[in-house]
């Protein structure tokens, strides 16, 4: 019972544990104090350059221990040989939450990602949520981009600077989610999203660059709107709606 309970709180904590590379990341995750570093991991065969010399020096004043690889066992970690750079980090962001703990919650406004692959996307969207009026965004990992250097990037250091729950799927974390307005965006839709009365929980579920929400998610929601465009121009970018939401008043 108790080897249970413990592989249970290991397979949590090491959900929350995100892993980064390249060298200019793991600089700007050691720089922010609200990320918590779990390890630090070098190759051996680095030059010890200034940018090197620099990792060193913060994780020293960070009181962190380096680990060092050969190369191919740093590209196991990092999943990324070509672009790691001879570094990655393994973090635990505190705005990296789970899921479930949403319908504990007594007031939202979020953002939910339904099958978002494109990694700059996903930054960019990161980015506006941080700046405007949203609590959260809900990120599966289902079909979705993972965060990695190139969402850090996008998000221009916004990443770790607002909630974002992490669920396996929407389908598991949506139909628990009680007395909550759930609309989805699309273009089909009649109403608008300037018809939209906020109420004290809502998520707005933003759907596929290609395809738009899936059916299965679709059904999950309470209404669907659409943003009104004009010279018959059909979309915007998912980001670009994304922004439209967090700034709505």
């Amino acid at each position: 019972m108790e080897d249970s309970k413990e592989y249970l709180m290991r397979k949590k904590f090491f959900e929350k544990v995100i892993t980064l590379y390249g060298r200019n990341v793991v600089i700007e995750a050691l720089q922010d104090e609200n990320v918590t570093v779990y390890k630090l991991h070098m190759a051996d065969s680095n030059q010890d350059d200034e940018v090197i010399r620099t990792i060193k020096s913060l994780a020293k004043k960070r009181d962190l221990e380096i680990f060092y690889h050969d190369k191919k066992a740093l590209s196991r970690i990092s999943k990324n040989a070509k672009q790691d750079q001879g570094v990655a980090i393994d973090i635990i962001s505190q705005s990296y939450q789970d899921a479930n703990e949403i319908k504990d919650m007594d007031k939202f406004r979020l953002i939910a990602l339904d099958g978002i692959q494109n990694p700059q996307n996903l930054g960019m969207i990161v980015r506006s949520c941080a700046a405007g009026n949203v609590d959260g965004i809900i990120l599966p990992k289902k079909s979705s981009a993972k965060i990695s250097p190139l969402v850090v990037k996008a998000s221009a250091g916004t990443l770790f600077k607002i909630p974002i729950y992490y669920c396996n799927a929407l389908e598991d974390v949506l139909p628990q989610l009680k007395d909550t307005k759930i609309y989805s965006l699309s273009s089909k839709a009649i109403n608008s999203i300037y018809d939209v009365k906020e109420t004290d929980k809502s998520v707005y579920v933003l759907g596929n660059e290609s395809d738009g929400v899936s059916v299965d998610v679709d059904f999950l929601c309470n209404d669907s709107i659409a943003i009104p465009m004009k010279r018959d121009v059909e979309s915007l970018n998912v980001a670009v709606t994304a922004s439209l939401i967090a700034f709505m008043q």
